[in-house]
């Protein structure tokens, strides 16, 4: 055959590896694998069939404290169905209930829509300052001062998913900007804003949310003038915001120090002055390192709202305590009722990882959405 005669294409070969192969492969290596594989299938399977029992074949879906407290019955499901109003949307009046569904519908429509990356457009920025104020005007009744034909409620009877979304979302939104300004103080050349920033990230870090929380809350007032008064859910989301800030400073920080030395030389080379090496050289690459590790704190935050019950604020965990806490016929099943609002916890949780990953691979990749 002569050197520069074309070889004919070739079909592509066919897989071989089947689940079979695979799961020989991955579980059933050696004796050792496969004797800790079996067993832990066997105690999968036995949990697995217990708990099927328990929560679908032999549990109860209506809303009748009778049949529940029946021998031989196994999860009480219908304690959802009779208190899940309760569960899902705090305290807020009956008769107005619609206004915390729509309004927590708009704000889960804004966060879906901030997650295309064909929304990421100036105008998205746009989108998030008329939803807020629509928000608050739905579920407070009033904006600003002025009426909108619509029942007073206080924040004070918010309560349910309504609250833990706006809680984790804003604080979210607001604490990453301010993290990434401490970051980039904490590695300024100027003494006293990097021992400002030092400072600030120390002294939240070394004490717990329930603290941060508890001085927001009930300390803060005092130091306030005679007459002046702070929103206790502002004061709420005040201190969330500034105790995400301080933990995601120091996972920004850390992306930073991963941008060599070589990338801010270069920038200065080309005649770019200090913030636009940051905002187009450094910060892009250090965001894209630490990606996991924001996100891990986005989850953490997501479900550090379940705290701010010590500062009668009852989001999901806390309007489930004051649904069964109010009830002695139903108190018993408080499980079931934990179930449930874990199985919440864990779709959005989910979610968020899910969503994480593919932002990820679409960085790695560099290809649009």
């Amino acid at each position: 055959m002569s050197p520069n005669a074309l070889i004919q294409a070739r079909t592509a070969p066919i897989a071989t590896t089947s689940w079979l192969t695979a799961v020989r492969t991955h579980l059933f290596a050696d004796w050792g694998t496969g004797i800790a594989s079996g067993v832990l299938l066997l105690l999968l399977a036995f949990a697995g069939a217990h708990l099927l029992d328990w929560g679908v074949i032999r549990a109860q879906w209506l809303p009748d404290v009778a049949a529940c407290r029946a021998d031989g019955v196994g999860a009480c499901w219908g304690v959802v169905a009779e208190k899940y109003r309760v569960i899902l949307l705090g305290r807020y009046p009956l008769e107005e209930q619609w206004r915390p569904v729509v309004a927590s519908s708009l704000l889960l429509a804004l966060l879906l829509v901030s997650c295309l990356r064909s929304f990421w457009r100036p105008w998205l920025a746009v989108l998030w300052v008329l939803g807020l104020p629509i928000y608050f005007g739905l579920m407070k009744g009033h904006l600003w001062g002025l009426s909108l034909g619509l029942t007073a409620v206080d924040t004070d009877r918010w309560g349910g998913l309504p609250l833990t979304l706006l809680l984790s979302s804003v604080s979210i939104a607001l604490a990453l900007p301010l993290a990434i300004l401490v970051a980039l103080g904490r590695r300024s050349e100027l003494p006293a804003i990097r021992a400002l920033c030092t400072v600030y990230v120390e002294l939240v870090r070394g004490v717990p949310l329930i603290s941060v929380l508890f001085m927001a809350s009930f300390m803060l007032p005092l130091f306030l003038p005679q007459g002046l008064t702070i929103d206790v859910l502002l004061r709420v989301l005040v201190g969330i915001t500034l105790f995400a800030a301080a933990y995601m400073a120091e996972v920004v920080r850390g992306g930073l120090q991963a941008v060599p030395r070589g990338q801010v030389e270069a920038a200065a080379t080309l005649g770019l002055s200090w913030w636009q090496t940051q905002r187009h050289v450094v910060l892009p690459q250090a965001l894209t390192a630490v990606l996991p590790g924001l996100v891990n704190n986005f989850i953490a935050i997501f479900k550090d709202t379940s705290l701010v019950t010590i500062v009668s604020l009852y989001e999901l965990t806390g309007a489930l305590s004051l649904a069964l806490n109010s009830d002695a016929d139903w108190r018993p099943f408080k499980l079931e009722g934990y179930v449930f609002i874990a199985l919440i916890y864990f779709v959005f949780c989910f979610s968020i990882s899910r969503y994480s990953l593919w932002v990820e691979r679409q960085l790695a990749h560099g290809t649009p959405s």
